[in-house]
């Protein structure tokens, strides 16, 4: 194809063989590189034409210009004559590329957009979020020193260290009543320093 890329223009039909662009297409097809220089000669213009009129970007009408006149070359025996003109095979491949180029570039402004967003909110959120759990751990210290030993170490136990009621007693020393009674006391006395209501 390097020797086939070149400036997208419009070629008059005199400039073009006796061949019809089916025919062209037919030869192309078989891999005849001097019928799909040719068949460019006819079709590049059009093609750019139309896809510059869905895309509104000259330098990306150009790029699927390129893209479908490579498509031509490697789809050119699918074209099947019985089925409608070379140019309208050309012509819908080439809407269709355009089509989806405007769909691609949606698609990714959507995810752009959605990242975006994502990237703003993620960061406040787990600021936040870790903020209000060092305050609220720095509240539970402050609390817990207000209780007498056995109760912050009865409710240490019991509530972070997941120590049943019998396991504490036995950790302590302590009696299984004297446990519970501690804990319970305690409970109430961080209740009120944090300031939760029931």
């Amino acid at each position: 194809m390097a020797g086939r890329e070149r400036e997208f223009r419009a070629v008059p039909a005199s400039h073009a063989d006796d061949a019809s662009a089916e025919e062209l297409l037919c030869l192309v097809a078989r891999g005849d590189d001097t019928a799909f220089e040719r068949l460019y000669d006819v079709v590049a213009g059009k093609v750019l034409s139309l896809v510059r009129r869905v895309l509104r970007d000259h330098a990306q009408s150009e790029e699927v210009t390129q893209e479908v006149l490579v498509e031509v070359w490697r789809t050119a025996a699918r074209f099947d004559p019985g089925r409608g003109s070379a140019l309208a095979w050309v012509m819908t491949m080439a809407h269709r590329r355009a089509v989806d180029r405007v769909r691609s570039a949606q698609a990714a402004t959507r995810r752009e957009d959605i990242a975006a967003r994502r990237d703003v909110e993620t960061p406040f959120d787990a600021v936040s979020e870790q903020v209000a759990a060092r305050i609220e751990q720095r509240q539970v210290r402050r609390c817990l020193s207000t209780l007498t030993e056995l109760q912050r170490e009865s409710i240490l136990l019991g509530y972070f260290k997941g120590y049943t009621y019998p396991e504490t007693a036995s950790v302590l020393g302590i009696p299984l009543g004297t446990v519970k009674t501690r804990m319970r006391d305690g409970l109430i006395r961080l209740r009120d320093c944090l300031g939760v209501t029931r």
